[in-house]
């Protein structure tokens, strides 16, 4: 009856943790907004990327207000902003802002943001700082007042995507709790073993099986991903650095439970050798 427990035990805690470590993943990475902020703020400093990114923001730029006759004294000072906008003191700052804009609109549980004329439909990059950014720089140089807009819209995903993102905001908060339970039903199946070191073999197996399974399902997921085509350049570059950085960074978690997985195994297999060696040893 014990192993009958025991085996049991470690079966769903294997089962449980296969769904809390890809959850507690996305809420800490998607979901949380520092985690968004963290993992998506080296796409600014892509070269290419910031290029794209300044001349599409800068193009969004009102300058209707501009007198005709200043319109040959503007131009130029615009294409220099969107050359110039990412060398700028204030970029960091406001590609951080723009991240948290942005996930502010695409995930529901988060306070609406004041600049905010409503609510969006699908997955979109809110640009406004960047392109105040532009606004302030242009301004100085040729001393015309323009108004910042409150937000810039780009969209990066489809309908279905934000829809996913609403049921993420949901449910990978819940993966803190299945960790939990994992973390009882390894505890209680080594209470209940006579061989406790099976125990540690088996959940090593379990946790070498699930870092495949999770590698395998991080390529299935950003390969669907990439496929999704946005219609615009700007987004589908950032979707493109996102999705690399997101799988880079998840690889790292599948490759520290094949790890704690193979010194589990290693353990267990230690442990059951010397308790064989051992006179006497509990069976």
């Amino acid at each position: 009856m014990r192993t009958f427990v025991s085996a049991v035990a470690t079966v769903l805690g294997v089962l449980l943790a296969a769904v809390a470590v890809p959850a507690i993943w996305l809420d800490r990475n998607l979901v949380q907004e520092d985690g968004f902020v963290k993992l998506a703020a080296p796409l600014g400093k892509n070269p290419e990327f910031q290029q794209q990114l300044a001349t599409a923001a800068v193009g969004t730029i009102d300058t209707s207000a501009v007198p005709g006759f200043l319109e040959d004294l503007v131009q130029p000072v615009l294409e220099d902003a969107a050359t110039s906008l990412a060398g700028l003191p204030g970029y960091p700052a406001a590609w951080e802002e723009t991240l948290r804009k942005s996930h502010r609109l695409s995930f529901p549980q988060a306070p609406a943001d004041p600049g905010a004329t409503g609510s969006v439909s699908s997955l979109t990059l809110d640009v406004a700082p960047l392109v105040a950014l532009g606004v302030e720089e242009i301004s100085r140089a040729t001393r015309l007042p323009l108004d910042p807009p409150g937000e810039t819209l780009i969209n990066v995903g489809q309908p279905e995507q934000r829809e996913w993102t609403e049921r993420l905001a949901t449910y990978a908060p819940m993966g803190y709790m299945l960790a939990a339970g994992s973390g009882i039903a390894f505890l209680l199946a080594l209470v209940a073993a006579r061989r406790r070191w099976t125990v540690l073999v088996a959940t090593g197996l379990g946790g070498l099986a699930l870092a495949g399974l999770w590698a395998l399902g991080a390529q299935i997921g950003s390969a669907r991903a990439l496929a999704t085509d946005t219609g615009n350049e700007v987004a589908n570059m950032f979707r493109n650095e996102f999705v690399a950085a997101a799988t880079a960074d998840f690889t790292g978690w599948t490759v520290a439970a094949a790890i704690a997985g193979g010194v589990l195994v290693v353990l267990g297999t230690v442990a059951g050798i010397a308790s064989r060696r051992r006179p006497g040893a509990t069976r």
